[in-house]
Protein backbone atom coordinates (compact mmCIF):
# COMPACT_ATOMS: atom_id res chain seq x y z
CA UNK A 1 0.00 0.00 0.00
CA UNK A 2 1.40 2.99 -0.84
CA UNK A 3 1.74 5.83 1.62
CA UNK A 4 0.73 9.34 1.35
CA UNK A 5 3.54 11.84 0.23
CA UNK A 6 4.69 13.84 3.24
CA UNK A 7 3.77 17.33 4.08
CA UNK A 8 6.61 20.27 4.03
CA UNK A 9 6.40 20.42 7.44
CA UNK A 10 6.68 16.63 7.77
CA UNK A 11 9.24 16.52 6.02
CA UNK A 12 11.03 19.06 8.25
CA UNK A 13 10.26 17.55 11.38
CA UNK A 14 11.63 14.14 9.91
CA UNK A 15 14.99 15.83 9.26
CA UNK A 16 15.50 17.70 12.32
CA UNK A 17 14.72 14.46 14.01
CA UNK A 18 17.15 12.45 11.60
CA UNK A 19 19.98 15.26 12.73
CA UNK A 20 19.58 15.30 15.76
CA UNK A 21 18.99 11.54 16.59
CA UNK A 22 22.37 11.45 14.87
CA UNK A 23 24.58 13.71 16.15
CA UNK A 24 25.22 11.92 19.36
CA UNK A 25 26.75 9.44 17.61
CA UNK A 26 29.45 11.19 15.44
CA UNK A 27 30.01 12.95 18.76
CA UNK A 28 30.33 9.50 20.83
CA UNK A 29 32.29 8.27 18.28
CA UNK A 30 35.11 11.57 17.91
CA UNK A 31 35.27 11.28 21.60
CA UNK A 32 35.92 7.47 21.37
CA UNK A 33 39.00 8.44 18.64
CA UNK A 34 40.26 11.14 20.64
CA UNK A 35 40.19 9.27 23.87
CA UNK A 36 42.09 6.04 21.58
CA UNK A 37 45.00 8.67 21.33
CA UNK A 38 45.36 10.27 24.41
CA UNK A 39 45.33 6.66 26.00
CA UNK A 40 48.39 5.97 23.18
CA UNK A 41 50.53 9.41 24.13
CA UNK A 42 50.07 8.43 27.79
CA UNK A 43 51.08 4.82 27.31
CA UNK A 44 54.06 5.99 25.15
CA UNK A 45 55.14 8.87 27.83
CA UNK A 46 54.68 6.20 30.93
CA UNK A 47 56.97 3.91 28.53
CA UNK A 48 59.40 7.01 28.31
CA UNK A 49 59.80 7.41 31.82
CA UNK A 50 59.78 3.51 32.91
CA UNK A 51 62.93 3.53 30.54
CA UNK A 52 64.76 6.92 31.94
CA UNK A 53 63.95 5.56 35.35
CA UNK A 54 65.66 1.97 34.61
CA UNK A 55 68.76 4.10 33.22
CA UNK A 56 68.74 6.03 36.05
CA UNK A 57 68.98 2.97 38.45
CA UNK A 58 71.43 1.34 36.43
CA UNK A 59 73.26 3.84 35.15
CA UNK A 60 73.49 6.82 37.23
CA UNK A 61 77.09 8.54 36.08
CA UNK A 62 75.23 8.85 32.80
CA UNK A 63 73.65 11.90 34.14
CA UNK A 64 76.93 13.33 34.77
CA UNK A 65 79.52 12.74 31.91
CA UNK A 66 82.95 14.52 32.05
CA UNK A 67 82.17 16.99 34.78
CA UNK A 68 79.08 18.17 32.53
CA UNK A 69 75.35 17.99 33.80
CA UNK A 70 73.95 15.24 31.45
CA UNK A 71 70.45 14.91 31.82
CA UNK A 72 69.80 13.33 28.28
CA UNK A 73 72.53 11.34 28.90
CA UNK A 74 74.80 12.09 26.12
CA UNK A 75 78.14 13.08 25.89
CA UNK A 76 79.62 14.33 22.73
CA UNK A 77 83.40 15.94 22.79
CA UNK A 78 86.28 15.88 19.72
CA UNK A 79 90.19 15.60 19.63
CA UNK A 80 93.20 15.36 17.53
CA UNK A 81 93.80 11.96 16.92
CA UNK A 82 98.07 11.37 16.79
CA UNK A 83 99.59 8.58 15.09
CA UNK A 84 103.14 6.66 15.96
CA UNK A 85 103.99 7.39 12.18
CA UNK A 86 103.10 11.65 12.86
CA UNK A 87 100.38 12.01 11.21
CA UNK A 88 97.06 13.96 12.90
CA UNK A 89 93.08 13.41 12.16
CA UNK A 90 90.44 15.43 13.84
CA UNK A 91 88.17 13.08 15.67
CA UNK A 92 84.23 13.61 16.86
CA UNK A 93 82.39 10.47 18.88
CA UNK A 94 79.22 10.96 20.64
CA UNK A 95 78.17 8.27 23.26
CA UNK A 96 75.39 7.20 25.97
CA UNK A 97 74.59 4.37 27.59
CA UNK A 98 74.30 0.57 26.64
CA UNK A 99 73.01 -2.55 28.39
CA UNK A 100 75.59 -4.34 26.38
CA UNK A 101 79.37 -4.18 27.91
CA UNK A 102 82.65 -6.17 28.83
CA UNK A 103 81.96 -8.42 31.99
CA UNK A 104 85.76 -8.18 32.51
CA UNK A 105 87.46 -6.02 34.93
CA UNK A 106 90.34 -3.87 33.23
CA UNK A 107 93.35 -2.48 34.93
CA UNK A 108 91.47 -3.93 38.49
CA UNK A 109 88.61 -2.04 37.54
CA UNK A 110 85.16 -3.46 37.35
CA UNK A 111 83.09 -2.96 34.55
CA UNK A 112 80.24 -0.03 35.63
CA UNK A 113 77.74 0.46 32.13
CA UNK A 114 78.01 0.20 28.51
CA UNK A 115 78.63 2.73 25.79
CA UNK A 116 77.28 3.07 22.02
CA UNK A 117 77.01 5.65 19.80
CA UNK A 118 79.15 7.01 16.42
CA UNK A 119 82.15 8.81 15.52
CA UNK A 120 83.93 10.79 12.79
CA UNK A 121 87.09 11.26 11.56
CA UNK A 122 88.72 13.74 9.50
CA UNK A 123 90.77 12.11 6.54
CA UNK A 124 90.82 15.18 4.78
CA UNK A 125 89.70 18.86 4.77
CA UNK A 126 85.87 18.66 4.37
CA UNK A 127 85.79 14.82 4.45
CA UNK A 128 85.36 12.53 7.21
CA UNK A 129 84.53 8.44 7.47
CA UNK A 130 81.67 7.60 9.60
CA UNK A 131 82.03 5.36 12.51
CA UNK A 132 80.27 3.25 15.26
CA UNK A 133 81.54 3.18 18.65
CA UNK A 134 81.22 0.82 21.31
CA UNK A 135 82.54 -0.22 24.45
CA UNK A 136 82.38 -0.52 28.17
CA UNK A 137 83.18 2.13 31.55
CA UNK A 138 85.35 1.21 34.33
CA UNK A 139 85.60 2.76 37.96
CA UNK A 140 82.75 4.50 39.90
CA UNK A 141 78.82 3.76 39.48
CA UNK A 142 77.75 7.21 40.39
CA UNK A 143 80.20 9.45 37.96
CA UNK A 144 82.67 9.09 35.65
CA UNK A 145 84.90 11.21 37.61
CA UNK A 146 88.58 8.90 37.09
CA UNK A 147 86.67 6.53 35.35
CA UNK A 148 88.24 4.22 32.86
CA UNK A 149 86.91 4.20 29.29
CA UNK A 150 87.13 1.45 27.02
CA UNK A 151 85.82 1.47 23.39
CA UNK A 152 86.21 0.71 19.62
CA UNK A 153 85.67 2.66 16.32
CA UNK A 154 84.34 1.21 13.59
CA UNK A 155 83.64 1.00 9.87
CA UNK A 156 80.13 1.96 9.66
CA UNK A 157 78.16 -0.54 8.58
CA UNK A 158 74.34 0.06 6.91
CA UNK A 159 73.99 -4.12 6.94
CA UNK A 160 76.14 -6.25 8.88
CA UNK A 161 76.90 -8.71 6.13
CA UNK A 162 80.16 -10.17 8.38
CA UNK A 163 83.61 -9.83 5.99
CA UNK A 164 86.21 -7.21 7.02
CA UNK A 165 85.80 -4.22 8.63
CA UNK A 166 88.56 -1.45 9.73
CA UNK A 167 88.38 -0.37 13.18
CA UNK A 168 90.79 1.28 15.56
CA UNK A 169 90.67 0.28 19.53
CA UNK A 170 91.04 3.65 22.32
CA UNK A 171 91.51 3.05 25.80
CA UNK A 172 91.59 6.19 28.43
CA UNK A 173 90.50 7.86 31.84
CA UNK A 174 88.34 10.91 32.50
CA UNK A 175 90.91 14.22 33.47
CA UNK A 176 88.25 16.39 34.79
CA UNK A 177 86.01 17.45 31.67
CA UNK A 178 88.86 15.65 29.59
CA UNK A 179 88.64 12.28 27.75
CA UNK A 180 93.05 11.26 27.59
CA UNK A 181 93.12 8.21 25.67
CA UNK A 182 95.41 6.16 23.20
CA UNK A 183 95.53 3.26 21.75
CA UNK A 184 97.91 0.34 23.55
CA UNK A 185 98.22 -2.46 21.50
CA UNK A 186 97.37 -4.62 24.37
CA UNK A 187 97.50 -8.53 23.21
CA UNK A 188 98.93 -7.41 19.93
CA UNK A 189 96.01 -6.29 18.48
CA UNK A 190 95.98 -2.05 17.48
CA UNK A 191 93.16 -1.91 14.70
CA UNK A 192 92.85 -3.08 11.51
CA UNK A 193 93.30 -1.05 8.04
CA UNK A 194 90.07 0.59 6.96
CA UNK A 195 88.64 -0.65 3.21
CA UNK A 196 90.02 3.22 1.75
CA UNK A 197 93.54 1.72 3.16
CA UNK A 198 93.73 4.07 5.62
CA UNK A 199 95.28 2.69 9.21
CA UNK A 200 95.20 3.86 12.63
CA UNK A 201 98.21 2.56 14.35
CA UNK A 202 99.40 3.29 18.02
CA UNK A 203 97.27 6.54 18.03
CA UNK A 204 96.35 9.06 21.07
CA UNK A 205 93.94 11.77 21.61
CA UNK A 206 92.10 14.59 23.96
CA UNK A 207 88.62 14.85 23.78
CA UNK A 208 86.93 17.81 24.84
CA UNK A 209 83.35 18.85 25.00
CA UNK A 210 82.24 20.26 21.88
CA UNK A 211 79.77 19.62 19.22
CA UNK A 212 79.49 18.23 15.57
CA UNK A 213 79.62 21.87 14.14
CA UNK A 214 82.59 22.01 16.02
CA UNK A 215 83.73 19.28 14.39
CA UNK A 216 83.20 19.89 11.20
CA UNK A 217 84.78 23.51 11.19
CA UNK A 218 87.75 22.31 12.59
CA UNK A 219 87.70 19.06 9.82
CA UNK A 220 86.83 21.93 6.98
CA UNK A 221 90.46 23.50 7.41
CA UNK A 222 92.65 21.31 9.00
CA UNK A 223 95.01 18.90 6.94
CA UNK A 224 95.27 15.16 7.59
CA UNK A 225 98.81 14.81 7.87
CA UNK A 226 101.14 17.15 8.66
Amino acid sequence: MNEPPMTPEQEAEFIKNYVSGQMPTRQKQRGGCLGGLLKLVLAGVFGLAVAYGLILVTAPWSLHIGGRSTPFLQWQGYGLLHTKDGKSYPLYVSFFPSTHFSRLRLQGLRPVGGLQGRGWLCTSPGRAQFLDLSGTIYGKWRTTDGSLVDFRLLEHRIINTGGYWGFFDLRGIWQGPKLVMEERGDHGQVGAVFRSGLHIDYASVTLNYGTHSDFKNLCANYPAQR
